[in-house]
């Protein structure tokens, strides 16, 4: 039975570049548009909010243009993909810090929550990219 549940919850590639895309939007929304009207309740300048929102943006046509790339160029842009979700963490803590002085303790909810939600998602793409290197013939 186990073995049945994890065949059932295999990631490919094509699945984790639209789960990526799919939350990629969602934090673009987030940042772009809900937290710009509330700035003032997270303690993060729009300048900020619309500089963090660009990189999902941007992730999200990535991911778009990953999905209808051939297998084996997938496994590359899964890396890719996965390597520019943990530089964008880093981005969003270096902003939390920079601006810590008026960042609010819901701010902080937010930017911690979306480093590890896109953090465990980088680490679940360069695992998958690394199964399917295995897998896929030399």
């Amino acid at each position: 039975m186990e073995n049945k549940d994890k065949q059932s919850f295999n990631l490919t590639p094509k699945k984790l570049f639209i789960f990526d895309g799919v939350g990629a939007l969602i934090s673009a929304f987030m940042l772009g548009v809900l937290w710009i009207r509330f700035d003032h309740v997270v303690g993060i300048p729009t300048n900020t909010l619309y500089l963090l929102a660009t990189f999902p943006v941007l992730f999200a046509l990535f991911d778009l243009i990953a999905i209808r790339q051939i297998a084996a160029r997938q496994i590359l842009f899964l890396r890719i993909i996965a390597l520019a979700n943990l530089s964008y963490c880093l981005l969003s803590l270096g902003f939390a810090w920079h601006h810590h002085e008026t960042l609010t303790t819901l701010g902080w909810i937010y930017i911690i929550a979306e480093v590890i939600i896109v953090a465990s998602l980088a680490y679940i793409e360069l695992k998958v990219a690394k199964k399917q290197k295995e897998l896929s013939p030399h």
